[in-house]
Order: structure tokens, then C-alpha cells, then sequence
């Protein structure tokens, strides 16, 4: 990312995953991860723990892979950008909160492991035939302009 605005984060999901499709189709899934932090405090020599709470989105087929393979527990690595969104409640009060748009979400296999299945590579419908091999859709570009690269996942 270059403009600066990348964070990555390990904790467990506080919630299954809510898979849900905008008006024109696109995949979009939410869930929140909780980050622990433990140090010893050099004063007392006892451990201290906090923990902070992060809101996730993913977007096409990155949403609807999580939905799939993640519950709430899970150990997740996250890596994306931080966006805030901003809107007026019903008492016309004006809120907003800082989330976690997912570039990747992957399992944590420090003390778990987990068994990968690559999904099929999809042709877009209205890629040319000539296109030269499969294209696979940007997992987190949000409902509108669809943008596709020739990147293998693995």
C-alpha cells in the first residue's frame, strides 16, 4: 500500500461472520476480531493484559470465502487499510467508527492448523475470449467498477 494506511492484526473473531450482498450483487461480510496484549508491569512484576476490539469488512470473494471458512474463535491474521465511515441515526446524531477493510484474512497457525482448498478460478463474464487465461476479481473493491488481475493466489 502506498499511501501509508496499512495495518495488519492477529486475534480470535468475537462473531461468526455476517455474509450480506449489496443491491447490484457484490458480496460484502463483517465481523469483529479481538486483540490481546499481555506485558509484565516492571512495578509490581505482575502481568497485565488489555485487550482492543476491531470491526472487519471484506468485500466479493474474499467475503464470501471468510463466511465460509471462518466462526466466531477462529485465530485470524488480518492485513488491510483502516477507512472511517460516517452517518446520522435516526435521532440526527452524527457517529462514526474506523474499521478494518481486508486486503487478506488467513487463519493463525500458531496453535492451530488448517486444511486449504483452492476454489476454481472464475472467467469474468465479460472478459474478451482472447483474454490469454482466467482472471480472478479484486477480493475487497467494493460494489461499482469491477477490477480484475492475472495474479495466481498460490
Amino acid at each position: 500500500m502506498s499511501n501509508g494506511n496499512h495495518v495488519s492484526i492477529v486475534g480470535n473473531l468475537t462473531r461468526d461472520p455476517e455474509l450480506r450482498f449489496t443491491p447490484s450483487g457484490q458480496a460484502t461480510a463483517t465481523f469483529g476480531v479481538a486483540v490481546n496484549r499481555r506485558w509484565q508491569n516492571r512495578q509490581t512484576s505482575e502481568w497485565e493484559e488489555a485487550t482492543s476490539f476491531f470491526d472487519v469488512v471484506c468485500w466479493a470473494q474474499l467475503a464470501e470465502n471468510a463466511a465460509q471458512s471462518l466462526a466466531k474463535g477462529t485465530r485470524v491474521v488480518v492485513s488491510g487499510r483502516l477507512d472511517q465511515r460516517s452517518w446520522e441515526t435516526q435521532e440526527h446524531e452524527r457517529r462514526s467508527k474506523i474499521e478494518i477493510t481486508a486486503d487478506e484474512v488467513a487463519p493463525s497457525l500458531r496453535y492451530a492448523t488448517a486444511n486449504v482448498t483452492k476454489n476454481e478460478r472464475r472467467m469474468p463474464e465479460n472478459a474478451p475470449a482472447s483474454s490469454g487465461g482466467a482472471s480472478r476479481p479484486v477480493t475487497n473493491e467494493p460494489a461499482g467498477g469491477e477490477t480484475y488481475y492475472d495474479e495466481e493466489p498460490f
